[in-house]
């Protein structure tokens, strides 16, 4: 059973699972799901078109699927998907799709600390970190394993691989390639992030495969297109290898350059 504060405003229509808490002065709205066991903090509002998992705690103040900020937005229905067991601190914001792809969506397992800002058709993959006062633009990526340090801003519409660590408090103005550690402003390449892959389970020979896949990117003379030809060349057995591959593939606003170059 769903224990709810008698001064929350809860529509009636929205689906509420079981074991849901929601806390003095939320405001839930009409079309919006709750999974079970999920929390809703203090004065946190929950809009039209959220879509909350199981296990999920929101803090006090967030703001879920509230309407985007895109000037041509015509209102019309679109959604904000939270994934299973993440946590949203307090004040973060979350807004929902606009008309060109109707949704934002937040994978499971995700940290989203304080102050933190995920705009219109985002996608944050599971297990990601966004520390405090992260600010991802429309149309951002956030692939799965991501850790983004505080108060860093990502440019509308671009991406950050998979396993990355970006420092806190620089600007993510190209997009930031899987693995990776990038650092100093302008952002840049510094080095493979050693220390999360091997907590996660990669292999030494699976690290010694993405080093030598960065290498033919970064230190071979070669530009990109000739790298991607080279790395699909001589690595076509390395999965890792192809994750970087297929990231390059996506990217449309180029990738960030190498520290010290």
């Amino acid at each position: 059973m769903s224990k709810i504060h008698h001064t929350a405003i809860v529509s009636p229509k929205a689906i509420i699972g079981e074991n849901v808490s929601i806390a003095p002065f939320a405001v839930i709205y009409d079309d919006v799901e709750i999974g079970d066991n999920s929390s809703i903090g203090p004065h946190s509002v929950i809009y039209d078109g959220a879509r909350i998992g199981k296990n999920v705690i929101i803090y006090q103040g967030a703001s879920i699927a509230h309407v985007c900020q895109d000037l041509k937005f015509k209102p019309e229905p679109t959604i904000c998907a939270v994934g299973d067991n993440t946590t949203i601190h307090e004040f973060v914001t979350l807004h929902r799709g606009s008309n060109e792809t109707k949704r934002t969506l937040i994978g499971s397992n995700v940290l989203l600390m304080a102050y933190a800002h995920v705009a219109h058709d985002c996608v944050v993959g599971d297990n990601c970190i966004l520390a405090n006062g992260v600010q991802i633009g429309g149309f951002g990526e956030v692939d799965d394993w991501a850790i983004i340090g505080g108060c860093t801003p990502i440019h509308q519409f671009c991406k950050v691989g998979k396993h990355c660590m970006v420092g806190g408090a620089f600007r993510v103005v190209k997009d930031v390639p899987p693995f990776i550690l990038a650092g100093e402003e302008p952002l840049k390449y510094a080095g493979l992030n050693s220390i999360g892959l091997r907590r996660r389970g990669f292999t030494p020979q699976q690290i010694d495969n993405i080093k030598k896949a960065y290498h033919i990117i970064y230190d071979s003379g070669l530009n990109v297109s000739q790298a991607k030809e080279k790395i699909a060349a001589e690595m076509s057995g390395s999965s890792e290898a192809q994750e970087i591959l297929s990231f390059l593939n996506r990217c449309k606003r180029g990738i960030i350059g190498k520290l010290g170059a």
